[in-house]
C-alpha cells in the first residue's frame, strides 16, 4: 500500500467531528436520562463505599470519581465531562495541531466516562464502535505538540488496524443476517419490511417503501455481496481492489443514512473507510497531479497481469452472485428475480472454511505492514534517527500485534469452532480489557422485526380518567399525518428505546414505569426529552394525574390510484395496553418501581455553590432550548469554516522557516531524491566535459599567441642592443648608422610578414 498520510489526516478529521457530535448529543440529555431527577440517575451507579480512588477506578473505570473534589455531584460532573469533549473534539475539528494522540486519549477517557455509568441508554453497538475508534486513534495520530515533529515509518502499520476493525464490523454484520436464521433475511424480503420499522425513518425512506418487490429483493443480494464478499477486497495487494471496495462500502452507507437516522453511525462507518484509500487517490479528489515515474518492460507487464487478475476477480464474484442467488433478468416484464440457493448449514460449512483462512490473510496483510514498516525506520539517515525509529516501530509493532490478536476473540464469536481454538493467554488478555472496550463484537440488523406491522407505544395523560391526550414525541413515530423527521447525527436515546420497547411486554423494560413516574410528577428535564419546545408539550402548565401506554401497529400509506402522495404519511392500528392507567401513590406503580430499584433514593449531596456549578448550570439552561439536531450542526459548521479559512490563508501567506526538525523523508521520496541527485551529477558531468574541451582549445590558441609574442619580443631586444651600439658612435657616421637601421627595419618587416 502506498503512502497514506492525507487519508490519516481525513481519518482524524472526521473522528473528531464525530466525537463532537457523540459528546454533544449526551450533553444535551444528561438531566433528562442521568440527572438526580431523570429516568435512570446515574449517582446510583456511583455507590459510596470505603474503597481508595485507585479502587474505584479499577472497579468502574471512570472519572467521575473526581466529582466531589471539585465540589460537583455526579450529573454536573457528566455535564462537565461531556461539554470538555464535545469543546475538546470541536477544536481538535478546527486546529490541525490538536489532532495529537494525547488530545485523542483524553477524548475516549471522556468518553469511556461516561459510557460506564450510561446503562441502557448508551449501551449501543456505535457507542462500542466509537470507544473502539477512538483508541485507534490514539495510536495512530501523531504527536504535535510541543515540537510539531515524529517519525511516520510506522504509520501505514497502525493505520491497518483500522482496515482491520472495518473488515470485522462489515463481515460479521453479513454473516449474522443469515447464521440468525431469519426468515426475511433467508427470503431476501427483509428491505420490504425495513424502511418503515426502523427506529427513526426518514422521509426518503417512504418512497424507497414504494419501489417494486423485485428491487427491494435484489437490494438485499447486493447488501450481502458488500458486506460479505467486498470486506475480503480490503486486503488485496491490487490497489484497484481496495478503492472498488471503498465505493461499495460508502455508498451502502450513504443510502442508509439517507433512509434512516442512525445517528453518528453511519458516519462512522465512512469514516473507516479512509483506511482503504492512499495519497495518490485523495490527490485525485483534489486535483493534484501525481508525477508518473516511467516503467520498465517488467513493471508494464507486471501491471498488464494485476489487471487480468482484477478483472478475473470481479468476473468471479458476479458468477457466485448470480450463482447462489439464482439471478435471472426478465426482459418482458423488466425486473430481475431472485431467490437464496443455498442452505443454512452449506452457509455454515462456507463460515467454518473462511473464518480461519480470514484470519490467516490478517495475519499476512498485518506482517506486510510490519516489515515495511521496519524497512522504512531503516533506510533513514543517521545514527541517532535510524535507532530511535527503530524503537518507535518496535513499541508500535507490538502494540498493533497485541490489538490485532486480542480482537480475534470477538472476531470469532460468528463461528463457534473456530473461537475455540483461540490461544487461552489471547483469551485472557480480551477477558481483562473487556471493561474498556477496547475491542468488540458486531453484528447489525440481525433479526427483522415488524414484519406484521410496525409496533408503536403510544403514551396517554388525563387529568380526570375518561379524556385522554396522547403525549406526542419529537422524533418517533406518533401523529400519522407528521412526516418522518431528519435528526442526524444526533440520537434522541430515549425515542429509540421506546422502539425496543415496542417490541416487547413492558417488564422487558423496567426503565419505562420510571418514565410513566417522572410524566406524573411533571419533572421538567424529562419533558424536554420528549419536546424541546414545552408549548408542544400538552400538560406543560400541570402535570397529568393519570397516564397510560397503548400499543399499534403502524404501516406507511401507499400513493393513491392515480399517482398522487397521500394526506398521510402513516396508517395505524390498536393492538393493545402496553402499561395501564396509573396516578401517583398507585400500587402497580410503586410495585413495579420497587421491583426494578427505581423508587426515589435519600435526597442527593447539596451542590456547592462555586463559579464552577454556576458555569455549567448557565450554560446548560442557554444550550438545552436549542433543537439538538440545528446546534450539532451549527457546532460542525462553525469547525468546518474556521478549517476552510486556515487553508486558504496557508496558500496566501509566505513560507515561514520552522525551527523544528523537519520530518525525515520516506522511503520512496529517499529514492526520488537520490534519483534527481544523479540527474543533477549527470548533467554536472557532461557540463564539465564541455568545458575542459573548450579550455583546450583556448590553451592551443594562447600558445600560438605566446610563440609570436616571444618571437617579437627577442627581435625587439636585439633593436635595442644596435640602438645603445649606435649612441656611441660620433656624429660623424650618424647618417650611415641611420641608414643601416632602415635597412635593417625594412629587414625585420619582410621577416614578420613571412611569418604570417
Amino acid at each position: 500500500m502506498g503512502e497514506t498520510r492525507l487519508a490519516r489526516h481525513m481519518f482524524l478529521w472526521c473522528l473528531s467531528a464525530v466525537y463532537m457530535f457523540a459528546f454533544a448529543s449526551v450533553y444535551v440529555q444528561i438531566p433528562g436520562l442521568y440527572g438526580n431527577e431523570g429516568l435512570l440517575p446515574a449517582r446510583w451507579m456511583l455507590r459510596v463505599s470505603g474503597k481508595s480512588v485507585w479502587e474505584q477506578l479499577t472497579d468502574s473505570p471512570t472519572l467521575l470519581w473526581f466529582g466531589p473534589r471539585l465540589g460537583l455531584d455526579t450529573q454536573q460532573c457528566m455535564e462537565l465531562l461531556s461539554l470538555s469533549g464535545a469543546l475538546l473534539s470541536l477544536a481538535a475539528t478546527a486546529i490541525p495541531t490538536l489532532r495529537d494522540c494525547r488530545v485523542y486519549l483524553v477524548l475516549w477517557m471522556l468518553y469511556l466516562s461516561l459510557y460506564q455509568v450510561g446503562q441502557v441508554f448508551l449501551y449501543f453497538q456505535w457507542d462500542n464502535l466509537l470507544l473502539e475508534v477512538g483508541f485507534l486513534a490514539i495510536l495512530v495520530a501523531p504527536m504535535n505538540m510541543p515540537w510539531g515533529w515524529r517519525l511516520h515509518a510506522h504509520d501505514n502499520m497502525t493505520f491497518w488496524l483500522v482496515r482491520w476493525l472495518l473488515f470485522r464490523l462489515m463481515f460479521a454484520s453479513g454473516v449474522v443476517k443469515l447464521t440468525s436464521r431469519c426468515p426475511t433475511w433467508w427470503g431476501l424480503t427483509a428491505v420490504t419490511y425495513h424502511y418503515e420499522t426502523q427506529c427513526i425513518p426518514t422521509p426518503l425512506a417512504w418512497f424507497a417503501h414504494q419501489l417494486p418487490v423485485w428491487f427491494q429483493k435484489l437490494s438485499v443480494v447486493g447488501t450481502y455481496v458488500i458486506e460479505i464478499g467486498g470486506p475480503f477486497l480490503f486486503f488485496s495487494p491490487i490497489r484497484r481492489h481496495r478503492l472498488t471496495a471503498f465505493y461499495m462500502q460508502v455508498l451502502l452507507q450513504v443510502l442508509i443514512i439517507l433512509s434512516g437516522n442512525y445517528n453518528f453511525f453511519n458516519l462512522l462507518t465512512i469514516v473507516l473507510c479512509f483506511s482503504l484509500l492512499d495519497d495518490e487517490h485523495v490527490n485525485f479528489w483534489l486535483c493534484r497531479r501525481t508525477p508518473r515515474e516511467e516503467r520498465t518492460s517488467l513493471q508494464t507487464l507486471l501491471s498488464r497481469f494485476c489487471l487480468l487478475v482484477e478483472l478475473a476477480v470481479y468476473a468471479l464474484l458476479a458468477y457466485w452472485t448470480f450463482l447462489y442467488f439464482d439471478l435471472k433478468v426478465d426482459w418482458d416484464k423488466k425486473s430481475v428475480s431472485s431467490k437464496t440457493a443455498f442452505t443454512h448449514f452449506e452457509f455454515n460449512r462456507f463460515l467454518k472454511l473462511v473464518t480461519v483462512p480470514s484470519i490467516w490473510i490478517g495475519v499476512l496483510s498485518l506482517t506486510w505492514e510490519i516489515v515495511t514498516a521496519k524497512f522504512k525506520s531503516a533506510c533513514l539517515k543517521g545514527v541517532f534517527w535510524r535507532l530511535w525509529s527503530t524503537v518507535h516501530w518496535a513499541v508500535f509493532a507490538v502494540a498493533t500485534a497485541s490489538m490485532f490478536a486480542i480482537s480475534l476473540v470477538p472476531y470469532t464469536f460468528i463461528e463457534y469452532e473456530a473461537n475455540s481454538n483461540i490461544w487461552p493467554g489471547v483469551r485472557k488478555a480480551y477477558e481483562q480489557s473487556d471493561r474498556y472496550q477496547l475491542v468488540n463484537s458486531y453484528g447489525l440488523f440481525r433479526r427483522m422485526t415488524g414484519v406484521g406491522g410496525r409496533p408503536e407505544v403510544v403514551i396517554e395523560g388525563s387529568m380526570d380518567g375518561s379524556t385522554w391526550i396522547e403525549i406526542e414525541f419529537m422524533y418517533k413515530p406518533g401523529n400519522v399525518s407528521r412526516a418522518p423527521p431528519v435528526v442526524t447525527p444526533h440520537q434522541p436515546r430515549l425515542d429509540w428505546q421506546m422502539w425496543f420497547a415496542a417490541l416487547g411486554p413492558q417488564t422487558q423494560s423496567p426503565w419505562f414505569s420510571s418514565l410513566v413516574h417522572r410524566l406524573l410528577q411533571g419533572k421538567r428535564d424529562v419533558i424536554k426529552l420528549i419536546q424541546t419546545d414545552e408549548s408542544q408539550y400538552p400538560f406543560s402548565q400541570q402535570p397529568p394525574v393519570y397516564v397510560r401506554a397503548h400499543r399499534y401497529k403502524y404501516w406507511f400509506t401507499a400513493p393513491k390510484e392515480d399517482g398522487s402522495f397521500p394526506q398521510r404519511w402513516w396508517r395505524r392500528v390498536y393492538v393493545e395496553e402496553f402499561y395501564p392507567a396509573v396516578h401517583l401513590g398507585n400500587a402497580f406503580l410503586e410495585h413495579m418501581l420497587a421491583q426494578h430499584g427505581l423508587k426515589d433514593k435519600p435526597p442527593v449531596r447539596q451542590a456547592s455553590e462555586t463559579w464552577l456549578p454556576r458555569t455549567l448550570k448557565f450554560v446548560g439552561d442557554h444550550v438545552r432550548d436549542v433543537p439538538a439536531p440545528l446546534l450539532l450542526w451549527t457546532l460542525f459548521s462553525s469547525a468546518a469554516t474556521v478549517c476552510l479559512v486556515n487553508t486558504l490563508c496557508s496558500r496566501t501567506r509566505p513560507p515561514q522557516h520552522s525551527h523544528c526538525r523537519p520530518a525525515q523523508p520516506t522511503s520512496e521520496q529517499m529514492a526520488k531524491k537520490e534519483k534527481e541527485e544523479r540527474k543533477v551529477e549527470k548533467k554536472n558531468k557532461n557540463m564539465n566535459i564541455k568545458e575542459e574541451e573548450d579550455e583546450e582549445e583556448d590553451a592551443e590558441g594562447e600558445d600560438e599567441k605566446d610563440k609570436t609574442k616571444e618571437m617579437v619580443e627577442e627581435k625587439g631586444k636585439d633593436d635595442d642592443a644596435t640602438n645603445e651600439e649606435d649612441v656611441d658612435v660620433s656624429e660623424e657616421n650618424e647618417e650611415d648608422d641611420n641608414d643601416e637601421d632602415e635597412e635593417q627595419t625594412s629587414e625585420e618587416k619582410d621577416h614578420v610578414r613571412k611569418r604570417k
